[in-house]
């Protein structure tokens, strides 16, 4: 068994990992659904996912991580009502939606590249996998778990005598039916499709497929569940999500999955990341208002990988709060990080492997302990301050531990690291630039100053700079 302890969601602990088939570990990454670009927020839930598949690796592990792409199926409403999100996009958009989904999709698998994310071993779309997810459902048919409605095939919770438990559902408070196109059709508030019904009189949807039940589409859950099983098998060690699937997505894959196969504990640990908040309000497209995409961080003068340090400062499982101040505090502690990392890269000096070894411990506690990543940052900077400590095992250990933490400060290279005098030399000749109105000069030291993470300020004494 591992020393390796993650937060369960389902037993609300911590576990100890031990693998189905070890040294294997088998993940599975709920994916975004691809109408539009994600945000801050959903990218945050990847980056989690990637700590633990680098974790993973470091403590030893083989991995095989799966991500899918839902590019059908999900609905406006979690209750199975409105429009396809892939539909009403290519709509709006004026393009199909095989376009707006391939589109998104690459666009998203850019936005982990830039942040560091490793590749899956499998990207998995939806829409490859219709057969696996008509079979699932005909085997739910087969054991009485399903009921059919005027739009569709309903899974019946009723029938779980263990439904609801990873969050805790109260069925009983719920309504015991639902209204669906003006009649009471489902039989419990919580059924949820797993096959929905192409309207026969509404204009044609682009993405439909024939079924034993009539054409139409997938629900959003039977995608996961089918998804998983093809490529990890009947049952699996981890399955990841961000905390707002727990309600309803994960806790209907639970029960999809469970009766359908008859294996129960279908997953070993369930993990679940935090929502990232702004204003104290989550950073979503479904709250309203704006919310920030990579491309308008970086707009605004922050590093792909600052806001992946900023992430990796809050715990994965709390709710960590954005701001532009979070985000510059961010992005100075990390260019210190990497300007470490640019000293040390020559530096000769092996004094302190005892010191070296005591920290190599300290840091894997703090990931064993369900990825703790902040304290193991913490780890990282007492190494940095320690004077008992040479440079070489200090560039050592951050070119090990960020194989984990991956912020760039593997790929750091020697650089000339300008001195005092030097850069009061730049400074004078940036104010000599100025005064002659040779602007083009003058930007151009402004942004030598800024690539070293040096602040260059304009004085009446002239050009002023400090490190950050």
């Amino acid at each position: 068994m591992s020393e390796l302890r993650l937060y369960d969601t389902l037993s609300r602990s911590k576990q100890r990992l031990a693998p189905l088939e070890p040294p294997l570990v088998r993940v599975y990454s709920c994916g975004p659904t691809v109408y539009a670009r994600q945000h801050l927020g959903n990218l945050r839930t990847y980056v989690f996912a990637d700590l633990l598949n680098r974790s993973l690796r470091f403590f030893g592990f083989e991995v095989r991580h799966v991500i899918n792409i839902t590019d059908v199926g999900h609905l406006v409403s979690d209750a199975d009502s409105g429009d396809d999100k892939l539909e009403k996009a290519a709509r709006e958009q004026k393009r199909s939606a095989w376009e707006i989904a391939a589109h998104w999709t690459r666009v998203f698998q850019a936005d982990l590249a830039r942040l560091h994310c490793r590749p899956p071993d499998v990207w998995c779309r939806a829409t490859d996998h219709i057969a696996e997810q008509i079979e699932m459902i005909r085997l739910l048919e087969a054991k009485g778990f399903t009921y059919r409605v005027s739009d569709g095939i309903y899974f019946d919770v009723s029938k779980d005598p263990h439904y609801g438990e990873l969050a805790r559902l109260d069925l009983a408070a719920q309504a015991t039916g639902e209204r669906i196109g003006g009649a009471l059709e489902k039989r419990n508030a919580a059924d949820f499709a797993l096959w929905k019904l192409s309207a026969a009189d509404g204009p044609r949807r682009e993405m439909e497929w024939d079924s034993p039940w009539g054409r139409g589409f997938p629900g959003w859950h039977i995608e996961c569940s089918a998804m998983s099983v093809a490529h990890l098998g009947p049952r699996f060690d981890i399955h990841t999500g961000g905390s707002d699937h727990i309600p309803v997505h994960h806790t209907n894959e639970i029960a999809q999955t469970e009766n359908a196969l008859g294996v129960r504990p279908w997953v070993r640990i369930w993990m679940h990341g935090g929502w990232l908040m702004s204003d104290r309000a989550k950073i979503s497209k479904s709250t309203g208002g704006s919310v920030l995409n990579l491309d308008e961080l970086v707009a605004q003068g922050f590093d792909p990988l600052a806001f992946r340090y900023f992430l990796l400062s809050g715990h994965y499982r709390q709710q960590l709060s954005y701001s532009d101040e979070a985000m510059r505090g961010a992005q100075t502690a990390w260019r210190r990080l990497v300007r470490h990392a640019e000293e040390l890269a020559n530096e000769t000096a092996d004094f302190g492997a005892e010191v070296a070894s005591e920290l190599r411990v300290r840091f894997r506690a703090e990931l064993a302990d369900d990825l703790n990543a902040p304290r193991a940052l913490a780890v990282v900077w007492e190494a940095l301050r320690s004077d008992a400590l040479g440079g070489r095992h200090k560039y050592e250990l951050l070119r090990e531990w960020d194989t984990v933490l991956a912020i760039g400060l593997a790929e750091a290279r020697a650089e000339h690291v300008e001195s005092d005098a030097e850069l009061d030399a730049l400074a004078r000749e940036r104010d000599e630039a100025r005064a002659a109105k040779n602007w083009k000069r003058a930007d151009e030291i402004r942004d030598l100053f800024k690539a070293r993470g040096i602040r260059i300020e304009d004085s009446p004494q002239g050009s002023r700079w400090r490190r950050a």
